[in-house]
């Protein structure tokens, strides 16, 4: 879940929809907290989840260990060391008895590689969620639009141990007193005031090549709908016949949905602007640059005969 901790004990708001499993999971067809809100009165009343909660210690660039291991490699015998040198690095890095978890990431497309160093903590408590009609508010007709305007959030508290560490779930554990948190305040916004937006390191697919592009639009994307579809049209027959079946599969059913909409979106923006042409537009400016230079100038045939 991504998340900010607002508060001296441990408080962290995120969306509703990170926390959406793990509201489903609380519920009962008695209590669903899911269709009708929860917030606890007092810490006693926080449910426990299944959550958990890291925090970035640390960020290594290993690339140099890692295309050093790689050497001049290619196809298959490149993509089975890499995934070799990656884990060596992500046990070396780690320390499972201190909750610490290393995961290397490949970053612009395998021209660098940065080891996140994480501290994970594994006694969530769930404090407070809208009901879902706020919470998923125009469900996946708006997801992935703008503007939006659902009360995307939910509320939790990290517990540590009395040593303010990680610890699995106990009675005796105590909030978390984090090095920082973020003031909440009531007096709102106005026009002209500073706003921020953290991104997160995440993958990207922008510098794909026109290749890739048509391989999205005609091949992989409406096959990730179709197969989508079933599942959703299946699993919402089922759902609607029992309420506890509907609660159970809630979580699934709005992960299958989440990127059916991300694929069905992805393909029709694609094709209103013409990525494709674009690409290929800019690939044979590469093109007549590359000419004469052995090293650059059959790429993208290469890449062409390779689909």
């Amino acid at each position: 879940m991504y998340g900010e901790i607002v508060s001296a004990e441990g408080l962290i708001f995120t969306n509703h929809h990170c926390g959406y499993g793990s509201i489903a999971a609380a519920s009962t067809v008695d209590h669903n907290y899911l269709r009708d809100g929860f917030y606890a009165k007092n810490k006693a009343e926080e449910i426990k989840t299944a959550l958990t909660v890291q925090f970035l210690l640390r960020i290594e660039d290993v690339t140099k260990e890692v295309t050093t291991a790689l050497g001049k490699l290619s196809g298959m015998e490149r993509a089975a060391k890499q995934q070799e040198v990656i884990a060596a690095i992500n046990k070396r890095l780690s320390d499972a008895d201190n909750s610490i978890e290393c995961r290397v990431s490949p970053m612009f497309k395998g021209n660098q590689y940065l080891a996140f160093v994480y501290e994970i903590y594994k006694d969530i408590r769930l404090v407070g969620t809208p009901p879902e009609s706020v919470g998923k508010f125009g469900g996946d007709t708006d997801n992935w639009e703008w503007p939006r305007h659902t009360g995307d959030y939910s509320i939790f508290r990290v517990y540590a141990n009395k040593d303010n560490k990680p610890a699995t779930y106990d009675a005796a554990n105590v909030p978390l007193k984090p090095k920082w948190f973020l003031p909440v305040s009531l007096k709102g916004v106005k026009e002209n005031d500073f706003a921020m937006i953290w991104g997160y390191p995440g993958g990207t697919n922008r510098y794909e090549s026109s290749y890739g592009i048509k391989l999205a639009t005609d091949v992989n994307n409406p096959t990730l709908v179709k197969l989508r579809d079933m599942r959703l049209k299946y699993m919402f027959e089922e759902m609607k016949k029992d309420p506890a079946t509907k609660l159970k599969l809630a979580s699934s059913y709005a992960g299958i949905a989440n990127y059916w909409k991300f694929f069905d979106g992805e393909t029709k923006q694609l094709l209103k602007y013409d990525i494709y042409g674009q690409k290929r537009a800019a690939e044979d400016k590469f093109n007549a640059w590359a000419k004469g230079k052995p090293e650059y100038q059959n790429l993208f045939c290469r890449l062409g005969k390779s689909l």
